[in-house]
């Protein structure tokens, strides 16, 4: 089924991490914005454990058992967001060209190091093999989910094996090991919670917490048909984040918002009605997380900073409504007329493709 609540919260978090960026380019204050809102950052970790419940519960019971369903699964999450990333990321590549040929500057030390690029290409530069972010900067969480459907698997199995104690058990071993290297200084963070060219490892912790709710929510025998608790605990996580929860703390509380909330949507799909009207913003999310970068280099770095804030004619938080209001539009039709369509060629190509290999297989 579909989740509206938390297509919902997924997409509050996307536009929680546009402003953040977008703050970066504003005056004094906007930079002190900026930095209260980094108190909201296991936000974008509600995101992958949303990632990792919606994914659980719909590939659990046939990943697996199915025969070429893990094939079908990987070239289907290829295919729903490697076009659209590597679009942005040839924008990147091309601002990084004019940066080495010193046609534009660039304020962000090592972003277009070209040493990188092949990383960024195959999704890898969130395993830890590089040392800055670079490039389409938010691209890093694309490659920690990559990473995540490479090792899907792993959780179907152990839950298939030990149920959801074991799910339990691999949220506790990740977050164990997670912390191991930390200390011991294999992962170059103090903490694991706020790694990102090491995000793959985050990720997945975060994708474990997500399919172990995934798993509660789908066998829980509890009638919960309102809303309302989920909702009462998300608000007063935000504001416990907002004056200082962090850590594990602040995990617990949005995984037990995310339970709430889906099981009480589980057992009444009416409940969440009122959020239709966000259906299509929710359903573009992704595309704004990877767009407004795009929109900031050139809408903010460009026209803001170079042509507008000096005339002083318009404030930064009135002119900045116009980058806001681009991004959403291009995400919208992005979603619509380029992520859906060339998806959909693919996945059709790859069935093409695997349609005489299935007839083989079956002659044989």
């Amino acid at each position: 089924m579909y989740f509206r609540i938390l297509g919902f919260w997924r997409l509050l978090a996307a536009l929680l991490v546009m402003i953040f960026h977008y703050l970066v380019y504003g005056p004094a204050s906007g930079l002190d914005a900026a930095y209260r809102m980094r108190a909201l950052m296991p936000l974008l970790d509600m995101f992958m454990m949303i990632s990792g419940f919606l994914i659980m519960l719909r590939y659990a019971d046939r990943l697996l058992a199915e025969r070429g369903a893990y094939a079908r699964f990987i070239v289907r999450r290829l295919a729903r967001f490697y076009p659209l990333y590597f679009a942005t990321l040839a924008y990147f590549v091309i601002v990084g060209i004019a940066v080495h040929l010193g046609w534009i500057g660039s304020s962000a030390a090592g972003r277009y190091d070209w040493s990188a690029l092949p990383a960024n290409i195959l999704l890898v530069q969130g395993w830890g093999f590089t040392d800055a972010l670079t490039f389409n900067y938010v691209g890093w969480t694309l490659s920690a989910e990559w990473f995540c459907y490479l090792t899907l698997p792993a959780a179907v199995l152990i839950h298939r094996r030990f149920g959801t104690a074991g799910l339990a058990g691999l949220v506790l071993v990740s977050c164990a090991a997670l912390e191991t290297a930390t200390v011991a200084g294999a992962m170059p963070f103090d903490n694991w919670m706020v790694a990102d060219t090491w995000g793959a490892y985050r990720a997945f912790a975060d994708f474990a917490i997500g399919a172990l709710v995934a798993m509660l929510v789908r066998d829980s025998r509890w009638q919960l048909a309102s809303t309302r608790p989920g909702w009462l605990l998300f608000a007063m996580t935000l504001l416990l984040m907002w004056n200082g929860l962090g850590g594990y703390p602040a995990f617990t509380l949005l995984a037990a918002s995310i339970f709430l909330a889906a099981l009480a949507e589980r057992n009444n799909p009416d409940a969440t009605r009122l959020l239709k009207s966000f259906d299509q913003l929710a359903n573009a999310s992704f595309s704004i997380y990877l767009i407004h970068p795009v929109v900031a280099s050139l809408l903010l770095g460009i026209v803001w900073r170079r042509l507008v804030e000096p005339t002083g004619f318009i404030s930064f938080y009135a002119f900045w409504l116009a980058p806001l209001s681009v991004t959403l539009v291009l995400a919208m039709l992005s979603a619509r007329f380029f992520e859906t369509p060339v998806a959909k060629r693919l996945n059709d190509l790859f069935m093409a493709l695997a349609a005489p290999v299935r007839k083989f297989s079956r002659v044989t």
